[in-house]
């Protein structure tokens, strides 16, 4: 099972102050460009949430016009305040159900979208998680996902570093992130709002091959730092240009050719 770090009181009490928490998809400085990647429509699709958290993409795509939209999350906490948001606009309604990502099956060609939002690098078994995401998807549906980019997940002591100039001396108040065992695969224990914040971490290569395996074209990818606009917003994220936070992903299911 993946872990519930949500659950526990102190990271959600802290979780919920962050940016993305309060402001929803406005306070994610990823989103214009990972927009970009959805489909121009989601006028009468149905549309599936991987890790939904507290529901703010599964309202953007109701607003859309999408007709039927389904959150899954493993969090109770992050589910239960979904609802308490959510509510009734008199539009397609949204349904969200507790699902580990690591044990979800979903039902065949059942989606048009599939979306995940920073998410996926919580989960180990990610080719089986693909796998049931290209089955659920009709022929041509779209897959778009965002994770933490491997360059900041690679780090067995992830921190960011003063930086150092060509003569050894410290460059003023830069700072480094320290890229060290990018191709040692696997899980990663962190401090990120707490201890103990378990993720995978894999190469940029095995998100693309994984992809490919499970069935899927990459239409588009997209690397997301830091700059001086988003900065403002996250003053405790060090100077601009430094590393890529996020890595952006838009995929299409293979349609099968006849021969």
């Amino acid at each position: 099972m993946a872990q519930n770090i949500y659950d526990t009181p102190d990271f959600f009490a802290a979780y919920s102050k962050y940016p993305r928490a309060v402001d929803g998809l406005s306070g994610a400085s990823e989103w214009p460009r990972l927009k970009i990647m959805l489909p121009a429509s989601l006028q009468s699709r149905r549309v599936l949430d991987l890790g939904c958290g507290d529901g703010w993409f599964c309202r953007w795509a109701r607003g859309q016009g999408a007709a039927e939209v389904h959150g899954l999350d493993v969090s109770q906490n992050m589910l239960e305040r979904a609802a308490r948001l959510t509510g009734d606009d008199g539009t397609a309604p949204i349904s969200f159900a507790r699902v580990d990502l690591e044990a979800v099956r979903l039902p065949a060609e059942a989606y048009d979208l599939v979306f995940s939002g920073l998410a996926l690098h919580y989960v180990e078994g990610l080719e089986e998680l693909l796998r049931q995401v290209q089955m659920s998807l009709v022929p041509g549906g779209r897959f778009v996902f965002s994770v933490e980019h491997p360059v900041f997940t690679a780090p067995l002591r992830p921190g960011f570093i003063d930086a150092v100039g060509v003569r050894g001396e410290e460059d003023g108040d830069r700072k480094q992130w320290p890229l060290d065992s990018y191709f040692s695969q696997g899980g990663r224990e962190v401090s990120w709002l707490v201890d103990g914040v378990r993720k995978q971490h894999r190469t940029m290569g095995a998100y693309i091959e994984a992809l490919l395996r499970s069935g899927f074209e990459l239409e588009a990818l997209d690397e997301w730092g830091r700059t001086e606009e988003t900065g403002r917003m996250h003053p405790d994220w060090p100077n601009e240009g430094v590393c890529p936070r996020f890595l952006l992903v838009g995929a299409r299911k293979r349609e099968s050719r006849g021969l």
